[in-house]
């Protein structure tokens, strides 16, 4: 979910819970024995943290990476490891959907190792949640590609009563039937032949349990330093206390890029826009970028977020009409999914097309769940730093030691793991973990500093996809079932 006051901004803005029965493979990458070991006391002392401590335990300090610590302390900080090939880090983030809102029905579309729904014997699936009252509400078949106006609800209470404590049970009773619709692939084709043709994660979850904004903070700093809500920063809102991967990638001349279409994502914590000026560039230099191999090591690539819709077809002042909402790209209620999947599959095929596809690694990922059904219960995660929620009266009580919902994650690459569904607990601190390993660059909590770098994703002994892929092609926003953004009811 993306503000209004902050899609209005235009003029100023121009200035690791396994999955039981299953196993995960091995990552291809040399670790010494040493390493192993402490990487598996390290997962296991996180999952024990206690809640409520953070950010941690005395008891920790030796199995646990510190904030400012290197991945690698025996080599020079802002040195590429000479065993991971990738030269360039493309992050396609899009809004709220959960895994199983999307994907959960690859199971029966030939990738039964997706973590999906389960199913009965005329394979419905059985996912199941009840209103107040009692009335049982089964996952359904979206009728129309796009969705309904403001539900489901996906901020920090809403989140809480949807997980009810792990027992997955309180979608309806948040957001009404809605949050029990589902896609399959004859909606978005080009989606399930990424997922069934590239690695697919099965527990990549939201950084925390609520909405874009804090979410899309932990992807650039490794914190929400205290945000729970899409609540529009002022352009003198301070930066991070330990800073963003933005000011890390700067510090050792590692070149990165923020290209958007309407509203750059970097936003959301002002002072990285005024701090960087020359380091946004328009959707169509993306393009331009990939098709002459000059990608930068780091790159956002932003799809329509609405503004451009809105402010170009509505009279000032008056309420903007849900046909006008529904025709941006990132994929936020009400919006026509199937726009969004266009813009995705563009980005895909041109970084697949480029000359520097064969350093290259792009993730499609979603920055929270948007209130849609997951059966999966987050599980504990480490709290990046000692800044808690700013809780208002009526919020429920919570920290960050927990993740958000799981979403959608296909990692795309060369080096990509054929055939594989990653099992390994991730979530958007994984990207700083991959991008802080490849260069050797310090941590900024203790999120990013533990997270699972995305290794397991990738074969670095040798290209699967030297060759890129041919993929399904992402079908017309208008055809077949339409744009209904009225209560789909049950």
């Amino acid at each position: 979910m993306w503000s209004p006051d902050l899609r209005g901004r235009k003029a100023w803005l121009g200035r690791r819970a396994g999955c039981p029965g299953r196993t995960s493979k091995i990552v291809s990458i040399h670790l010494s024995r040493r390493s192993f070991l402490t990487g598996v006391a390290a997962s296991a002392a996180v999952a024990a943290l206690p809640r409520g401590v953070s950010p941690l335990p005395a008891s920790l300090a030796e199995v646990i990476r510190r904030p400012d610590s290197l991945p690698d302390p025996h080599r020079p900080a802002g040195t590429p490891d000479p065993r991971i090939p990738i030269e360039h880090v493309v992050v396609v983030m899009m809004e709220n959907h959960s895994f199983d809102n999307y994907l959960g029905m690859l199971p029966r579309r030939g990738l039964r190792t997706a973590d999906g729904f389960d199913f009965d014997r005329t394979g419905s699936p059985t996912a199941v949640n009840t209103t107040a009252d009692g009335h049982a509400v089964r996952a359904f078949r979206m009728p129309s590609y796009c969705q309904e106006e403001s539900e489901p609800r996906q901020d920090w209470n809403g989140t809480k009563i949807e997980v009810d404590g792990g027992r997955m049970d309180g979608f309806v009773r948040a957001s009404g039937d809605v949050a029990m619709g589902y896609w399959d692939e004859e909606d978005i084709p080009f989606y399930y032949s990424l997922a069934k043709t590239f690695p697919l994660g099965n527990r990549w979850f939201a950084s925390a349990p609520c909405q874009t904004y804090p979410n899309r903070r932990f992807l650039h700093a490794a914190t929400a330093y205290g945000l729970i809500s899409t609540t529009t920063p002022g352009p003198n809102d301070p930066p991070p206390p330990n800073g963003t991967i933005f000011d890390r990638l700067n510090a050792f001349g590692l070149s990165w890029t923020n290209y958007f279409t309407d509203l750059p994502q970097t936003a959301i914590i002002p002072a990285t826009v005024k701090s960087n000026p020359t380091h946004y560039a328009s959707i169509t230099q993306f393009y331009a970028d990939c098709a002459a191999g000059r990608l930068p090591a780091f790159s956002l690539v932003d799809p329509d977020f609405g503004m451009t819709d809105v402010a170009g077809g509505v009279v000032p002042g008056q309420p903007v009409p849900t046909v006008v909402r529904a025709q941006g790209q990132d994929e936020e209620n009400p919006q026509n999914i199937r726009y969004g999947e266009q813009f995705v599959a563009q980005v895909v095929n041109a970084v697949m097309s480029s000359p520097a596809w064969p350093s290259t690694l792009l993730l499609w990922v979603y920055d929270e769940h948007g209130g849609y059904y997951d059966h999966v219960p987050p599980p504990r995660a480490i709290a990046p730093d000692s800044i808690p929620p700013q809780l208002q009266p009526g919020d429920l009580p919570g920290g960050y030691d927990s993740y958000g919902l799981r979403v959608p994650a296909v990692v795309v690459s060369p080096w990509a793991r054929r055939g594989h569904v990653s099992n390994v607990v991730h979530d958007h601190t994984s990207v700083l973990a991959f991008i802080e390993r490849k260069w050797n660059l310090p941590a900024m909590t203790y999120r990013d500093a533990n997270a699972a770098p995305m290794l397991d994703f990738l074969d670095l002994r040798r290209p699967a996809f030297l060759t890129p892929p041919t993929l399904a092609a992402a079908p017309s926003p208008l055809l077949d079932r339409g744009c209904d953004t009225t209560d789909p009811g049950r």
